[in-house]
C-alpha cells in the first residue's frame, strides 16, 4: 500500500491485525515453507472473498505470521465479520487434508499507526501483537484444539463488536484480564464458529503468592512466570501471567489436609488415560 511522502511518519488511525501460527517452533526447516504458504493462502482467499483488495492493505511478513494494517476507508466491521468468517472457513477446509493442521492466533485493535519505509509501529501495533502472543490466546487455541482464535481489544469490542452486525455476534466473545508489557488490559476472545469460550471470571494476578513447593507461583493456567502453553514457539515475548481463571479441569480445596502425597489435575500433553 502506497503512502504519500508528505505525511510519512504521521500517525493515522487504522485497524491493526496480528496473525501468528501455533507451534511454529515445532516445524522443521523443510516444513516451514509449507506452513507459510498455507498462512498466505488463507489470508489472500479471505481478503478476496471479503472484497478487500490485497494492495489496499499494508502487510509485513513475520516469518511465522503476518502483521497487517488496514486503512480507515475500509470498514472495520467487514474485517471483523466477513473477513474473519472467510478466514476460518478456508482454514478449516484446508486443515482437513493437512497432516499437521495449521492453527492461527489473530488479534485486532484500532489505533494510531505510523508508517515509514520499513513498515509500521506504534502502541496500537504493540497491543495487537501482544494480544495475539498472549498465553490466554495460546492456551485457548491448544485447549480447544481449534483452528483459529480471535482476540480483540476492549475498545474494539465496545465500539464494533458489542453493537453486533453481519457475521459479528458479541455473545460469542468472552473477556479476560491479561498482563502485557505496557500493563494490564482487558481483551475479548472468540473461537469462530463456536459458543463463547469458558474463561471464567477475570482476576488480577498476585505476585506475592508462592506454590506449596516454594517455587514461583503459577498463574491461573498453571503456568509459572515466563512459561508458555507448550507451543514450543520461543518466538514471542508473551504476556507473563495470564490473569484469568480457566473454567474447567480445576478444583478448589480449602482447609483440607491430605494424609499422603496426591496428584491433582493433569499435565497437558503428557497424561494418557488407560482404558
Amino acid at each position: 500500500m502506497e503512502h504519500d511522502a508528505l505525511d510519512a511518519g504521521e500517525a493515522r488511525y487504522e485497524l491493526v491485525i496480528s496473525v501468528d501460527a501455533r507451534g511454529s517452533g515445532q516445524y522443521s526447516d523443510a516444513e516451514k515453507p509449507l506452513m507459510r504458504r498455507q498462512i498466505y493462502g488463507v489470508l489472500e482467499t479471505a481478503f478476496a472473498q471479503a472484497g478487500v483488495g490485497r494492495n489496499a492493505v499494508h502487510l509485513e511478513d513475520r516469518g511465522d505470521g503476518v502483521l497487517i494494517s488496514v486503512p480507515g476507508r475500509i470498514a472495520v466491521a467487514r474485517l471483523l465479520g466477513l473477513w474473519m468468517t472467510e478466514l476460518h472457513e478456508k482454514l478449516r477446509l484446508d486443515n482437513r487434508r493437512e497432516r499437521r493442521p495449521l492453527g492461527l492466533r489473530v488479534a485486532m485493535h484500532v489505533g494510531p499507526v505510523r508508517h515509514d519505509s520499513e513498515g509500521i509501529c506504534g502502541d496500537a501495533v504493540n497491543l495487537a501483537c501482544g494480544l495475539a502472543d498472549s498465553s490466554v490466546a495460546r492456551h485457548l487455541l491448544e485447549r480447544e484444539q481449534a483452528d483459529l482464535v480471535l482476540a480483540v481489544s476492549e475498545s474494539l469490542y465496545r465500539e464494533v463488536v458489542a453493537p453486533g452486525g453481519k457475521f459479528i455476534d458479541p455473545d460469542r466473545f468472552a473477556p479476560a484480564r491479561i498482563t502485557l508489557k505496557g500493563g494490564e488490559v482487558t481483551a475479548w476472545f472468540q473461537l469462530p464458529g463456536r459458543p463463547a469460550p469458558a474463561l471464567g471470571q477475570p482476576t488480577a494476578p498476585s505476585s506475592s503468592t508462592t506454590a506449596a513447593s516454594g517455587s514461583p507461583a503459577a498463574d491461573e493456567n498453571g503456568y509459572e512466570d515466563g512459561e508458555t502453553d507448550g507451543d514450543g514457539d520461543g518466538d514471542g515475548d508473551g504476556d507473563g501471567d495470564a490473569a484469568y481463571r480457566a473454567g474447567r479441569d480445576m478444583n478448589v480445596f480449602r482447609d483440607t489436609t491430605f494424609e499422603r502425597s496426591v496428584h491433582i489435575g493433569h499435565n497437558i500433553g503428557t497424561d494418557r488415560r488407560k482404558d
